[in-house]
């Protein structure tokens, strides 16, 4: 039986149903899930395995869910990183009728094929969710419901800058409590510091890094590759960045009108553009046409296929790019 991830919120649904496959991407999810609706109802009751120990010893583990001394009271059990291979093992489980067993199977993807996903989506008896990764409206809610159990305020366009840093929610997980650890007591953050926080320092030269080629401006860009010795490793990096960089340009060429300023544009973009890119990139819209944005997103995608055929060759083709900025004229709208 298919359900909505959303429906194990759902007390009634829990006690009526034994065996569930919990699958996708999105494993920080299954795991508050569980955390939340499972784990509480079985206090200590509660054993983790993995498909190889239950594989490597069925016998024994089939033995053990049959003792009934064992489950005097209701258990949990949870098997992680499942397969195709334990299928047949749940199978004679669940035929078995054993009372007082809970069984929670996790895995990743699964693909549509999957005989493990269709008998749990056949079977009236079991229930199957798929947990896909977190849309920019799911970790806004998961983020803000988060900072308001600590009593910490966050504006929303700093929140955008540590959801779009984050883009997961194991992610934002992990950078959320670094702002609960380092600002306890605090009830506000300032922007700043949330940048310096959240903001490795490579993270800050790379970006720099592509600012200044996209603002033309050799010196600036000479002191930073000077001044770091780091960038020959992040060839990849420095591409992915240039990428989302210039695909956010390239929306915000496309919504300038004639009779629209360019700061209610950058204003209004969505997801909200972090304070301190703003004048960056109001001097980037000025310089490019739509045209020459487009063009410079195809040696892009060109150079990353050179790259990862050939990475001995990365090197020189990255500064190549990088310093070719430097010598073209300025290109109005």
């Amino acid at each position: 039986m298919i359900i909505k991830n959303i429906e194990l919120d759902k007390k009634r649904l829990i006690a009526d149903i034994n065996f569930f496959l919990l699958y996708g991407t999105n494993s920080e999810l299954i795991k508050e899930k569980i955390k939340k609706n499972f784990i509480p109802l079985f206090s200590n009751n509660t054993y983790k395995y993995t498909e190889s120990e239950v594989i490597s010893n069925s016998e024994q583990f089939q033995e053990e869910l049959s003792n009934k001394s064992f489950f005097e009271n209701e258990k949990l059990i949870i098997i992680n990183h499942v397969s195709e291979k334990i299928l047949e093992i749940i199978k004679r489980i669940i035929e078995a009728k054993i009372p007082q067993i809970k069984i929670i199977l996790i895995s990743n993807l699964l693909e549509k094929k999957s005989k493990l996903r269709n008998y749990f989506e056949k079977n009236t008896d079991t229930i199957i969710s798929a947990f896909y990764d977190d849309d920019y409206k799911a970790l806004n809610f998961y983020a803000r419901e988060i900072l308001k159990k600590e009593g910490i305020f966050v504006s929303s366009q700093d929140l955008n800058f540590l959801i779009n840093k984050s883009k997961n929610r194991v992610n934002l997980k992990s950078e959320l409590e670094k702002l609960i650890l380092y600002y306890k007591g605090k009830s506000k953050i300032s922007s700043i510091n949330i940048f310096k926080l959240i903001s490795n320092s490579e993270d800050i030269q790379i970006s720099e890094l592509i600012d200044e080629c996209l603002l033309k401006n050799k010196k600036k860009l000479l002191n930073i590759i000077n001044e770091n010795n780091n960038f020959e490793d992040n060839q990849i990096l420095i591409i992915k960045s240039f990428l989302i960089k210039l695909k956010r340009l390239k929306k915000l060429k496309q919504s300038i009108n004639d009779n629209e300023n360019i700061d209610t544009i950058i204003s209004s973009y969505k997801p909200p553009i972090f304070w301190k890119e703003k004048p960056v990139i109001k001097e980037q819209l000025k310089i490019y046409s739509l045209k020459k944005i487009k063009d410079i997103l195809l040696k892009l995608n060109n150079l990353e296929l050179i790259i990862k055929e050939n990475s001995q060759v990365s090197n020189h083709v990255i500064n190549d790019f990088i310093f070719s900025f430097t010598h073209e004229r300025t290109i109005n709208n």
